[in-house]
């Protein structure tokens, strides 16, 4: 007696497809765009720092002639300074042919257009064209500095040669 059961009949081994290079696991997405984000955010800075360096410089030079006049008060001086400073900013923002000939009240007037108020040609800063010129002017130095720091921070920041209108 023969108890042999009959032999199975048995594929052979199969082995899985090749795994596709295409699309490429989540992992290797994020290695590709790893470089792409970072050159992206290099680029971003770089723009920024270039567009808001006059700026930064500005206020520098604000907070220096604040320090100045902290030390050793003189507001004909610091009249004289602030209007300088006031006067380099505009020069750097606008075409010099826009900026550089105004003059007393002119140029009070188109400091205000940076500025929701008139606060040059009628608050505080309407001393900036005759403190320089006086002996012992009386100006209120807190309120002339945050007018001036808060005119450059207001001034459009350059974006190129170009029209003026193409800047405003």
């Amino acid at each position: 007696m023969n108890n042999a059961a009959p032999p199975l009949e048995l594929r052979d081994i199969h082995l899985p497809d090749p795994v596709a290079w295409w699309p490429p696991a989540p992992g290797w997405w994020l290695v590709a765009a790893t470089p792409v984000v970072l050159f992206l955010v290099w680029w971003l800075y770089r723009h920024w720092s270039k567009r808001h360096r006059l700026r930064r410089a500005a206020l520098g030079e604000l907070q220096r002639l604040e320090d100045a006049h902290a030390k050793r008060p003189d507001a004909q001086r610091l009249a004289a300074d602030l209007s300088a400073l006031l006067r380099r900013v505009a020069i750097a923002h606008h075409p010099p042919e826009e900026v550089a000939g105004l003059a007393g009240r002119e140029w009070l007037a188109w400091l205000d257009r940076a500025l929701p108020t008139p606060e040059f040609s009628q608050g505080p800063g309407a001393v900036l064209i005759s403190a320089p010129f006086q002996p012992d002017p009386d100006i209120d130095a807190a309120a002339l500095l945050a007018l001036c720091r808060r005119w450059i921070r207001a001034t459009p920041q350059p974006i190129g040669r170009g029209l003026a209108s193409d800047r405003m």
